[in-house]
């Protein structure tokens, strides 16, 4: 895939935290939710998991080009799973210097459970090579902070520990980068309490976790979800932008002054694992590119529909080609500037 011309995107690198590792998967009979103490039969799924970082690093990386360049700052166990895993992060072109081995850690490997409808949940352990990324390895990486200053991504994802990646965070801060990133729900109030939003500029969120920042039940009204969390988390961080996603019922995007809701595209859903992921990526690498809050939502909402039609969370046929010809087939509403970055 071509990159694009590196004069012309707004961020030249992006330098991010969270989990590597992967996941099984597992599909429940039944779209009933899950009770506290039920036993479920179901069956294991033939289908490649993977976690945050990896993925939103993977798409970013594909979708920007060569020049473009993208430091993950992770750990993986001395196993077979950290192994093939730092090897599919290599062959995307990611720039490996600071995805270290973590000697007598196992890998991250999560429990992914998938209702009959695509929606679904992870369970995620708390103990693998990734807990291993503490502050002082954060902080190994600032040399990269300096290459980049007023040019970068500082990106703050889950799954490693929260104030590892709220140094990240505060380094992004010193070097004058973008600072992107997204919290599970019950990190939430965590991330607040912390301070952790004043250092973001770009925050990500499904429709629970915007639930958990709005301090109301998931199970409201998504409209009124959105706007509640985004009456609170503009008055925490008024200069944030905010990308809050719900699945088949579209996704929201906010730039301090306009609230934007785009309907989900409809397509094939073989499963919505990593869709969210990929939305985000979308969006970074839309405000990459120069594109508007707006312009990058299209794009994101664009990626993930095509997700979506792979079983696995990472699709590695997406790429600009792709999403043109996707874009295409289901005749998406796009401006002018979407397009030509799709050429």
């Amino acid at each position: 895939m071509p990159s694009l011309n590196i004069k012309s995107i707004k961020y030249k690198a992006m330098i991010g935290t969270g989990g590597i590792g992967s996941g099984t998967s597992f599909l429940v009979n039944g779209n009933h939710t899950l009770g506290r103490e039920e036993s479920r039969s179901g069956r294991f799924l033939e289908r490649k998991d993977y976690c945050k970082l990896h993925i939103i690093a993977h798409y970013v990386q594909t979708l920007l080009g060569s020049d473009f360049e993208t430091i993950p700052i992770g750990k993986v166990g001395d196993d077979d799973l950290g192994k093939n895993l730092y090897d599919e992060m290599k062959e995307a072109g990611m720039n490996m210097r600071h995805v270290m081995v973590s000697p007598g850690d196992r890998t991250l490997l999560c429990i992914c459970f998938i209702y009959p409808d695509g929606s679904g949940g992870n369970l995620t352990p708390d103990d693998s090579a990734c807990s291993r990324v503490d502050i002082p390895f954060i902080l190994e990486a600032e040399d990269e902070y300096k290459r980049y200053e007023h040019c970068g991504i500082a990106l703050a994802v889950p799954e490693v520990p929260l104030e590892s990646r709220a140094k990240l965070l505060e380094l992004g801060t010193q070097y004058y980068f973008f600072r992107a990133a997204s919290f599970t729900s019950e990190e939430m109030n965590s991330a607040i309490s912390m301070g952790m939003l004043q250092n973001v500029d770009l925050l990500a969120l499904n429709l629970d976790e915007a639930a958990a920042a709005a301090c109301i039940p998931a199970g409201k009204n998504p409209q009124e979800i959105v706007d509640k969390a985004v009456q609170t988390l503009s008055q925490i961080n008024p200069h944030m932008f905010i990308s809050i996603t719900a699945g088949k019922e579209g996704n929201w995007s906010w730039d301090g002054t306009l609230l934007r809701h785009v309907p989900a595209l409809k397509t094939e859903v073989k499963s919505t694992a990593g869709a969210g992921d990929c939305h985000f990526s979308g969006i970074i690498v839309g405000l990459t590119a120069g594109l508007t809050l707006q312009e990058a939502q299209d794009l994101g909402t664009l990626a993930a529909a095509l997700s979506v039609t792979s079983p696995h969370t990472i699709s590695k046929d997406i790429n600009r080609e792709t999403l043109k010809q996707f874009a295409e087939k289901v005749n998406a509403n796009l401006c002018d500037n979407v397009w030509k970055l799709l050429q």
